[in-house]
């Protein structure tokens, strides 16, 4: 036991710097050089040493910033949320600071704005996704944005960023311009999408409604198949004024496949309904949080 947790915890922690490291890479290749204020305190970092660079040669490193930025914030999720959360953030936090230190500013995209948009926006989303997975975040806003979400847990994290990065960009329109900022815009958008895409596509499920007169048979296949369990609700169809028996059943986006082909090779004349199921807690799925 204390084996496989070992394990899981390196797992994890893995699962941070790959993705702080990711979110490096668009920052130090693409954000950077062509100086777009994607938001975030990396992006209030730019913006700072841009504004450093006449009184300290090169400008204050965005590392620094970032990890100077983030100090009052941390005190503060401390206090709101405690220690044990705080370690994943404040790992993450460093990881990104390292690796924004370690890889070299250089211009991947050239002058191509909109390419910088999409594929700053794109791996910046995957590295940010992935850290959030690992229930952390890189600090700044990110960390902002999970202190809100706890008190509004009905608006999703990357969705929330979206409007603190906004007012973040606006500070670069002041001091880059609009054209770069409107840029800026779409990658903030992107990296939204894409991070939410990973956060809850994870959480993804199939949930099967099925009618027919052989609901045992089926049941029972599915029940040994699929090692997933079946809930029968008793219903009564309106046109044959008839009591019928309808499963439900949720099952994992790959066997949703198994699970239709069951039903067809039992019953033909089936009716079934599929359609998404954004989470599922309980036992075969994601255990409930402690």
């Amino acid at each position: 036991m204390e084996k496989h947790i070992f394990r899981s915890g390196i797992r994890h922690y893995l699962l941070i710097m790959a993705g702080a490291f990711l979110m490096g890479m668009s920052i130090n290749l693409v954000y950077e050089p062509l100086e777009m204020v994607t938001g975030g305190v990396t992006g209030m970092a730019i913006v700072i040493k841009f504004l450093t660079e006449p009184f300290i040669d090169g400008g204050i490193p965005i590392w620094l910033t970032n990890i100077v930025l983030n100090v009052p914030l941390f005190l503060l999720a401390i206090k709101l949320l405690g220690t044990k959360y705080i370690k994943n953030t404040l790992f993450a936090t460093v990881s990104l600071s390292i690796a924004i230190y370690i890889i070299p500013t250089y211009n991947l995209v050239f002058e191509d704005y909109l390419l910088a948009a999409v594929f700053g926006g794109v791996l910046g989303g995957v590295g940010l996704g992935m850290i959030f997975v690992a229930l952390a975040t890189t600090g700044g806003t990110d960390l902002l944005a999970t202190l809100i979400h706890k008190y509004k847990p009905y608006y999703s994290i990357p969705r929330i960023l979206i409007v603190i990065d906004g007012i973040i960009v606006m500070a670069g329109v002041v001091t880059f311009g609009i054209t770069k900022a409107l840029y800026a815009i779409i990658s903030v958008y992107i990296t939204s999408k894409v991070s939410d895409s990973i956060l809850e596509g994870l959480k993804f499920a199939k949930m099967a409604y099925i009618i027919s007169d052989s609901y045992n048979e089926i049941a029972q296949r599915i029940l040994v198949s699929l090692d997933r369990g079946v809930t029968g609700v008793s219903a009564r169809g309106m046109y044959s004024n008839q009591d019928k028996k309808m499963l439900f059943c949720v099952v994992s986006k790959k066997e949703i496949v198994d699970l239709t082909d069951i039903v067809e090779e039992v019953d033909p004349k089936a009716f079934v309904i599929v359609s998404d199921v954004r989470e599922v807690m309980g036992e075969g799925f994601r255990e409930y949080r402690q």
